[in-house]
Order: structure tokens, then sequence, then C-alpha cells
């Protein structure tokens, strides 16, 4: 169907022709190509259509709809119905969930950002930030820490990392400059190109970006514990054409975000992460790890101040930061003490 007049003859036919199933083909933008981070979009899809015997179908595009910069751009003006984006990739866009981004937020587990995310999803701010674009929050898309994957002398102690050319975004591209590196912002689909030409020479990524978008074929040394935060990717819905689905499209649709979520877990998990550790030996990548004391005194140095200034900027752009920076905060404590 075709946005927003094609919602509305829908709409009409579906009333003229009461008690006949109508078929639902939702596009959804993604982009690069099938991995771990899309799996829960892959199984979402999956489910729905077993769930409406094939009547309701999520035609997934890596890349063919928009520029992964843009996916929220395209929500807003119904070019597609379901998007997955980042929001460290445009911070203006999605001011309210960059709070996920702070560095050394806390997050431990897959688990964790999972249930946070959920939880700060539903925020009224959060929903009324995102409704500005037209947009309903689905589901989050859960990474673990991010670190470095980089060419060239490798940054033995955290002093090594000053001047260092470094793809970061968001919260981790502040932790690098506290180090003295030099961050840059650009899409996962950009990397590849920025590190063969020498624009960067270390990229910050969860382990299925490196190994999906090649950083390691380039790579020779990777930091196992700087874990200096990660990046907040959600999945999202043109709220109009979700509003217009049938209700039980509408059901199969919702009632399937917890189970796709779980086999996106389950697959990170069991498969990327079990794969990572070979992907690195196979290609003689040295691990790089961090003394306890010295990881300490950087998140001392750096999480408190990103905090506030991060607190200071969303106040002033009249969102309600402190509460929403509480909520969140809170929210993980929450988790981690099992309540």
């Amino acid at each position: 169907m075709h946005k927003y007049l094609g919602y509305t003859t829908a709409a009409a036919i579906s009333l003229a022709f009461a008690g006949e199933a109508m078929a639902t083909d939702w596009n959804v933008s993604l982009w690069g190509k099938r991995r771990a981070f899309t799996e829960n979009t892959e199984k979402l899809a999956e489910l729905v259509a077993e769930k409406t015997d094939g009547e309701f179908t999520l035609n997934i595009s890596y890349g063919g709809l928009s520029n992964s910069r843009e996916n929220l751009d395209g929500i807003s003006i119904g070019a597609f119905e379901m998007a997955q984006f980042c929001a460290g990739y445009h911070r203006d866009k999605n001011p309210t969930i960059t709070v996920l981004e702070l560095p050394f937020l806390g997050v431990e587990t897959l688990e964790q950002e999972r249930n946070l995310s959920m939880a700060l999803y539903d925020h009224p701010a959060v929903k009324k930030d995102l409704a500005r674009w037209n947009a309903t929050m689905l589901m989050p898309s859960p990474m673990p820490q991010y670190n470095l994957v980089g060419m060239g002398d490798a940054p033995r102690s955290l002093d090594d990392f000053e001047g260092l050319s470094v793809r970061a975004t968001g919260g981790i591209g502040e932790a690098m400059e506290a180090l003295g590196a030099v961050p840059t912002s650009m899409s996962a689909t950009e990397v590849r190109q920025a590190m063969d030409s020498g624009v960067v020479k270390a990229v910050a990524f969860a382990p299925h970006a490196h190994m999906a978008f090649g950083t390691i074929e380039n790579g020779e040394w990777w930091t196992e514990n700087l874990n200096p935060g990660t990046v907040n990717c959600p999945v999202v819905a043109n709220t109009d054409a979700l509003n217009s689905l049938p209700d039980d499209h509408r059901e199969a649709l919702m009632d399937s975000i917890d189970e796709a979520l779980d086999h996106y877990v389950d697959n990170y998990q069991n498969n990327t992460l079990e794969a990572w550790g070979p992907a690195l030996e196979e290609r003689g990548i040295e691990t790089i790890s961090y003394d306890e004391q010295a990881l300490q005194e950087l998140e001392e140095a750096v999480a408190g101040p990103a905090a506030e200034a991060w607190i200071e900027e969303m106040s002033n752009r009249g969102l309600p930061a402190q509460d929403i920076y509480e909520f969140a905060t809170d929210k993980l404590a929450d988790l981690k003490s099992g309540s």
C-alpha cells in the first residue's frame, strides 16, 4: 500500500469487502547486509508471516530504500513503513534516546540493554520525541560494549590514544576525546573505505559489525576491555501505517516483538560472540588489555562530566533531561539488582 492515500483507500476497501482477508505489505529499510544486528527484524518478519498465514509481509531491503542516516526521515514521510536507525547517527533527530549512548553508563549484558531500552522507549518524553517523526518505537537492537579494531602502532596504554584517528559515534566518541584520540562519526557502511584510505586508523564497533563490515581484514590489534559504551539502534514503525493495520495484523506484529528479541539475543550470544575469538586468531590480530585501575580512573573522569553535559544540553532544548537520565540510571540499577 502506498502511504497516506493508500491507507485511506485500503480502509475503504476493507469496509466494502468486510470479512475478506486483506493482504498487507510493508517495506522495511535496513542497511549493509543480513547480520546479527538485523536478526530481530528478520525474525519479526518470519513470525508475522507465520501468524497471518502470509497475509502480512515485511519486505526487508538492505540499503535499497534509504541511506542509513535518513531512515528516520523516510519514516516521517511514509516512504516506507518500518526502519532501523542508530541514535548516534543523528543526535538532533532523537535527543531523548541518546541518554543510552552516554559513555560508561554501566550496562553489562545484552539482556540489560534490551530491557533498559524497552523501558526508556515507553517514557512519555521519548514517545513525544519520536512522534515528531511520525514514528512508533517497536524494539531495540541490543549490542554489547564497543571496542576498537585498529591498524598501525597499538595503544598499549591509555596514553597511547593521543592523536589516534578513530571512528566513534555518540558517547563513545566522547570517551575517545577524553583519551586524546580524534573521533570521526560515519555510518557503518563507510568504515571500510575510511580504513583503506587511512582516514581512520581504528574503528569502534560491536563484534558483529567488525566482522560484517570488514575491519578485521585490515586490523592488527583490538582493545579487549576498553568498553566505553554502546550505541542504541531502535526499530520503528510509521505511526500512521501501524494505526491503519487490521487488528489481527497489528496483534501479530506487536505480539512477536518479544520472541524476535529472544531470538536476537540468543543468536548474538551463541553465534556471533562464539565466532569472534576464532576470527581474531585466524587473522593474527593482537589483543590489547588495559589495567583495571586505569580504566576505572578513565570512567570516573569521563562518565560524570558527560552525563552533566548531556543533561545541560538537553535541558536547554526544553527536554526533561534530568528526569530522563534518572529514569534510565534507576532502571539500570533495578535490572542489575534483579528487582
